[in-house]
């Protein structure tokens, strides 16, 4: 919220929203590993992390209208990796001296997106070729709402 503030000249109540939840998502990875006062600077590392992968969104132009990449995928990645730095309950990590906790975690990342993306490219694959992945133009205009789930959202 405190970007946009400063970015758009006032706050949102989404970017507030939206910001807690990156936090949130951020802190979980890394919450069996760090202290309360190192949950705080976790939180707002991904606040202005995930702020700038929602404004990389509109710069390269793919369509995430509720932001899910952005706050769980930039989210647990950022949490992930600052694990490897915070941890000091169970684990040492970057700033108790030891690198090689951080390195686990970017494996564990790098290991995840790869899963990630090779299941989604194979289901992906497997519902075009039996359903299809878009419906079409004239039903996109009409409205899903309508079209696919025989409602209509808004009485206008």
């Amino acid at each position: 919220m405190a970007l946009e503030w400063h970015r758009l000249g006032r706050p949102k109540s989404l970017g507030f929203s939206t910001g807690v939840l990156a936090g949130l998502v951020a802190i979980t990875p890394a919450s069996g590993f760090v202290t309360p006062a190192a949950a705080i600077p976790i939180g707002m590392i991904a606040g202005i992390i995930y702020y700038g992968a929602v404004e990389l969104k509109g710069k390269l132009g793919y369509g995430d209208s509720l932001d899910v990449f952005g706050v769980h995928g930039v989210g647990g990645i950022t949490g992930a990796l600052l694990t490897g730095i915070f941890a000091s309950i169970g684990s040492a990590g970057l700033l108790l001296g030891n690198s090689s906790q951080l390195v686990t975690q970017l494996e564990g990342v790098v290991a995840s997106a790869v899963y990630a993306s090779v299941c989604t490219l194979i289901l992906g694959y497997i519902i075009n070729k039996t359903m299809g992945l878009k419906v079409s133009e004239s039903e996109e205009n009409i409205g899903l709402d309508q079209t696919q789930h025989g409602e209509v959202a808004y009485n206008i």
